[in-house]
């Protein structure tokens, strides 16, 4: 018998009741799918999606926001994920405005040497595993023609929200892995409730929902590492160090979610030449859903994506109406892709 059958074999005499446990991450939901480990659970386990996606999370006004300065004429670099998630008057990669798709900040800022006539804008998304890179490109000193605009946004805060609001019932959260590569999970230790850090091989996350299926049962609250090769409970000390000596916390808005306090980061004021909204004076605007799209319940944990009428008709990766069709790490572009060949 294989490990991963005998994980298997415990995870079903562990779970007799009904259990819910969210992940907040992408890649872990792209990993569940993609080797079918839904259909290897109990039938009384639920793994359900949270808001693990960057630029899932990302609110139409921020995509407004990057549309003002292709208005401005900026050269606009963003990560490939972001080209076609849609505004209020269309996306990036309509906006027959001057896009450019990079894998990184230091790419933007190579765009501002190269072209030091041009205004560079780069649309900083991410949560706290990108954010240090942007930093460091900041205290990089990088020319006066470049800028970011800041859209990303801290977990911990986030799933505060998620317990306060108690609308999807859990028992116990699967945390993000690559976040907690940097940020460590010290800051979830004030959640009572069972919190596993679990890795993106099958085999990890199978592990992660023993180890939760065990604290349910058992009654205990705590905090468990399943991925110690990669995550401490401190993290990364230099990349948190360099995140917070340039970006400060702030409150912002989340896709699906009100105003989180403190739960975004913006450039401190020491650095706000770097800032595009105030370079370029956009304001970020709060904007009223109008879709049927469901992307808002799938990022609270309480919807699927195919609970929406949408889903694989009116919206598809070619035709996205919602941000999680679009993303790699969207929910619903993970099912189209994997969830639904197994209808």
């Amino acid at each position: 018998m294989s490990d991963g059958q005998r994980i298997i074999e415990t995870l079903h005499a562990l779970v007799d009741e009904d259990i819910a446990i969210m992940h907040i991450c992408g890649t872990h939901e792209a990993a569940i799918a993609r080797a079918g480990i839904r259909s290897l659970l109990p039938e009384r386990l639920k793994i359900v999606m949270g808001p693990g996606c960057p630029v899932c999370i990302t609110p139409q006004g921020e995509i407004d926001a990057a549309l003002d300065l292709v208005d401005q004429g900026c050269i606009v670099a963003t990560y490939g994920d972001l080209l076609r998630v849609p505004g209020t008057r269309g996306s990036l990669e309509s906006s027959g405005g001057d896009v450019r798709v990079v894998q990184g900040v230091h790419k933007a800022v190579e765009i501002a040497q190269r072209e030091p006539e041009k205004e560079v804008a780069f649309i900083s998304v991410g949560f706290e595993t990108t954010a240090p890179t942007v930093a460091a490109a900041i205290l990089g000193n990088p020319p006066e023609n470049f800028s970011i605009l800041s859209c990303h946004r801290l977990v911990p805060p986030a799933m505060q929200w998620l317990l306060e609001q108690g609308e999807a019932e859990l028992h116990g959260f699967m945390l993000p892995g690559h976040v907690c590569t940097v940020a460590g999970y010290r800051e979830y230790e004030r959640f009572p409730v069972p919190q596993v850090v679990a890795g993106f091989e099958p085999e990890d996350i199978l592990l992660g929902l023993v180890m939760l299926a065990r604290q349910i049962r058992r009654g205990e609250r705590r905090i468990e590492n399943a991925y110690p090769r990669a995550v401490t409970r401190e993290g990364n000390a230099k990349a948190k160090r360099l995140m917070y000596q340039v970006f400060e916390p702030v409150d912002v808005e989340w896709r699906g979610f009100p105003v989180i306090p403190e739960s975004g980061l913006r450039l401190r004021q020491e650095y706000a030449r770097y800032d595009a909204q105030k370079k370029f004076c956009i304001e970020i605007k709060h904007v009223e859903k109008h879709s049927a799209c469901i992307c808002d319940q799938v990022l609270r944990g309480i919807a699927r994506p195919s609970d929406c009428r949408l889903f694989a008709k009116g919206c598809t990766p070619r035709t996205p109406v919602g941000p999680c069709m679009v993303s790699q790490e969207g929910a619903c572009r993970i099912w189209h892709l994997y969830e639904s060949r197994r209808a």
